[in-house]
């Protein structure tokens, strides 16, 4: 299980690396800077708003079904044709709740068409993420990274044409972007949709089957509560801005402008746990059944040294990245956002910057355990401690954002990311009986020092430009990471062999 874990996440990062980073900085850079930190600030604070009600949509459908179909891939003919009619009626239902929601609010009814289909973006990637899950939890792990690369490169051309096409010689407006969205996200579903009509041995039928959508609304209704504590207490920093500060549409411009580089680190965690969902659903699952067929309990059961193993090797492998690239940007962060932002940038940007970086690890290790956590229907506790963290988010920036505006928001968001990872780690522990690795422990410290005291140390380096310094800064963390063997080249290579 972790040779196919390392194959696919590989292949997954390398064909992101070939798209996202052009994208996230080539693309979405080039436009806020063409609109401006205001006009986008009021597009992101709409993404978030509409975000908040994204578990309307969704309803954890997409993670209650990779889990059952990994464990069951059988039922993909049942559970497929009655989830599309859920999700047609969860997406009139969630519509009309977004304009309910923007009309108390009291946004402006001028920028009301912007909300109807910045929501039907979400409409969109709600179903790719659930036909993904068709495709990742029947095992084609390499489509699914395909997959999930299309709608981004799809938008690079259509965005291509629009801010260096000469077609259109207006001021770029954020319509066209989000219409640029809507289509590519459409197409993306479209073609994941035909992936997974394939591989059905029967005739879709879409006949409402009530009993059964109550079945999957029952089922469902754990993911899609885990869906909103998740999302709220990640969205409410940028919707708090706009609305607490006089210029907070300014505000929600600088720290999206900051955000988006942990938007697209973040890609790899999201991916990561992707890949995880089925394969930990495939390792507790068998886990579940004893030789002779009789089931463990599920309150005694000790832990698998295959689900420990690939716990171990999934955070040992993202936290090399992670640790090594956030720490990089937080010592280089305002010659880094005066050289992506060159037009609108400030020292200012840099500053908001510092903890939103940061809070780049504790995100990874959260979309691994989460997963894990999610793979071992442990979802009721798990969504405990969201809606803890939703209390301790909204209460650091009631508290922070007055005084340090966007900055202060950034630092909630680290605190917050920081606390529920603590916290998840300790019911994982409790949950699946992990034992406590103290050298584990003392290794990933190690490193995250060392890899502080190079940056520190590269950073008041003098003779050399920020940029030589930094890539440096970025080989130094690699080069610990395998030399601690957070990266075992000898357990990978033998991996492979497997």
């Amino acid at each position: 299980m972790n040779r196919e874990f390392l194959l696919n996440a590989a292949f997954l990062v390398l064909v992101n690396l070939l798209i996202k980073p052009f994208y996230v900085f080539g693309i979405e850079r080039t436009i806020q800077e063409r609109v401006g930190p205001e006009q986008y600030g009021l597009y992101a604070t709409l993404f978030s708003f509409t975000f908040l009600l994204f578990m309307v949509n969704d309803f954890g459908i997409h993670y209650f079904n990779n889990r059952n179909i990994a464990r069951h891939p059988q039922l993909i003919g049942k559970y497929f044709p009655n989830i599309l009619v859920v999700k047609t009626l969860l997406t009139l239902m969630y519509l009309v709740l977004v304009f309910v929601a923007a009309l108390i609010r009291g946004f402006e009814p001028a920028i009301f068409h912007l909300i109807f289909f910045i929501a039907l973006n979400h409409v969109f990637i709600s179903m790719v993420a659930f036909l993904r899950s068709n495709i990742s939890a029947l095992g084609m792990y390499r489509t699914d990274s395909l997959v999930s690369t299309l709608d981004k490169l799809l938008l690079i051309g259509a965005c291509s044409v629009l801010l260096w096409g000469g077609f259109f010689p207006d001021k770029f407006r954020i319509e066209w972007f989000i219409h640029a969205q809507n289509l590519t996200w459409a197409l993306t579903a479209l073609t994941a949709f035909f992936i997974v009509k394939k591989q059905l041995k029967a005739p879709l039928n879409f006949r409402l089957n009530w009993p059964q959508v109550l079945v999957i609304l029952k089922k469902s209704a754990p993911y899609a509560l885990a869906v909103f504590l998740m999302t709220a207490y990640t969205r409410f920093d940028i919707v708090l801005l706009e609305w607490l500060l006089p210029d907070g549409r300014h505000e929600a411009g600088v720290y999206a402008a900051a955000y988006r580089i942990l938007d697209a680190l973040n890609m790899a965690g999201y991916l990561f746990a992707g890949l995880l969902l089925p394969m930990f659903s495939t390792i507790l699952r068998k886990e579940e059944i004893q030789p002779n067929g009789g089931a463990i309990s599920q309150t005694l059961k000790p832990s698998n040294p295959q689900t420990l193993d690939l716990l171990r090797f999934a955070l040992q492998l993202i936290w090399a990245g992670t640790v090594t690239v956030a720490v990089a940007c937080f010592f280089f962060r305002t010659e880094l956002m005066l050289w992506i932002y060159p037009q609108n940038g400030t020292a200012y940007y840099g500053e908001v910057l510092a903890p939103i970086i940061l809070t780049l690890v504790p995100f990874s290790g959260i979309f691994i355990y989460s997963t894990l956590l999610t793979a071992n229907d442990s979802l009721r506790k798990m969504n405990g401690l969201f809606l803890v963290g939703i209390v301790v988010n909204l209460g650091l920036n009631l508290l922070l954002i007055p005084q340090w505006k966007a900055v202060g928001a950034g630092m909630s968001a680290f605190f917050t990311q920081t606390f529920v990872l603590v916290a998840m780690m300790v019911l994982a522990k409790r949950e699946l009986r992990l034992p406590l690795e103290l050298r584990q422990f003392l290794k990933i410290a190690a490193f995250v020092l060392l890899v502080c005291f190079a940056n520190w140390a590269l950073y008041r380096l003098p003779g050399f430009g920020w940029l030589p310094k930094f890539g440096a800064a970025i080989a130094t963390g690699l080069l610990l990471a395998f030399l601690l063997r957070m990266i075992n080249l000898k357990t990978t290579l033998a991996m492979l062999k497997k």
